[in-house]
């Protein structure tokens, strides 16, 4: 596979959205995972101009096909749209595919099947198994490992400190000076990406952070900080939050890449 597809899947539970991201990946696609929502994935949609959406044709706010007539309205480049139902629907699936869905799949259904079909609407040979055979310790797209990261401890997709939070975490790994040194060169670095000030910049990733540790599951946060920051005893700086995120990664990945 020349280009490296991305697919946005618009489920980031962990029994379902998480698994298949990964199984893609190991098949070579770059996967995005956002919240099973209409406006947020249609969001991604216009930011990060995904190949292919793969998303249930039920969400909150509005389901696939109202994502589909917003999307065809729009100017944004059109993916392809993969629409998944936890049953068959003669109306539904007529529905979709006369707004362009390319496919409509059946839940539950197997990921490696997934990728296939993905293949093909792509135009892609499935029989080429070159990329499902890279080496295990390939290094990682971190700003994927980053994003999927701050989901999982319930950082809202649609809010500015979300965006601030993930560019200032993918700086940090890259370099440790922004830790040391957060209102001088974090704060105004992502601030300048973002068109923005340094103070909007603590402020969005401050409301980012209490958001995560209010309406975050407690274990979830106690599994990535391992207690060092205690769930009851008041809420992590913005620095000791992006460092610890900072230092769960290069442990999780010293081996496969260098951060």
């Amino acid at each position: 596979m020349s280009k490296k597809l991305k697919i946005l899947i618009s489920d980031d539970s962990e029994e379902y959205g998480l698994k298949c991201a990964s199984e893609l990946r190991e098949m070579g696609f770059f996967c995005i995972v956002r919240p099973k929502d209409g406006a947020v994935v249609l969001e991604a949609v216009t930011d990060e101009q995904p190949d292919v959406v793969v998303a249930d044709l039920w969400m909150p706010n509005f389901d696939a096909i109202e994502l589909m007539k917003r999307v065809n309205r729009s100017n944004t480049p059109k993916p392809a749209f993969i629409i998944t139902a936890p049953c068959e629907n003669e109306f539904a699936l007529r529905q979709v595919m006369n707004e362009g869905a390319q496919y409509y799949l059946v839940k539950p259904f197997d990921f490696r099947m997934l990728g296939d079909r993905i293949k093909e609407i792509m135009g892609y040979d499935i029989f080429d198994s070159s990329v499902s055979q890279r080496p295990s310790r390939t290094a990682p797209d971190m700003e994927v490992v980053v994003t999927e990261m701050i989901h999982q401890l319930g950082v809202p997709a649609h809010i500015k400190g979300y965006h601030y939070l993930r560019r200032a975490i993918m700086y940090s790994i890259k370099d440790r000076e922004m830790l040391e040194s957060v209102t001088k060169l974090m704060y105004p670095t992502v601030a300048k990406e973002f068109s923005t000030t340094p103070s909007r910049v603590e402020r969005a990733i401050r409301h980012a952070i209490e958001i995560a540790w209010d309406r975050g599951d407690v274990d979830t946060l106690n599994s990535f900080f391992g207690y060092t920051v205690n769930t009851g005893k008041g809420k992590p700086t913005n620095s000791e939050f992006i460092a610890l995120i900072v230092d769960k990664i290069k442990l999780k990945y010293k081996n496969t890449v260098a951060v």
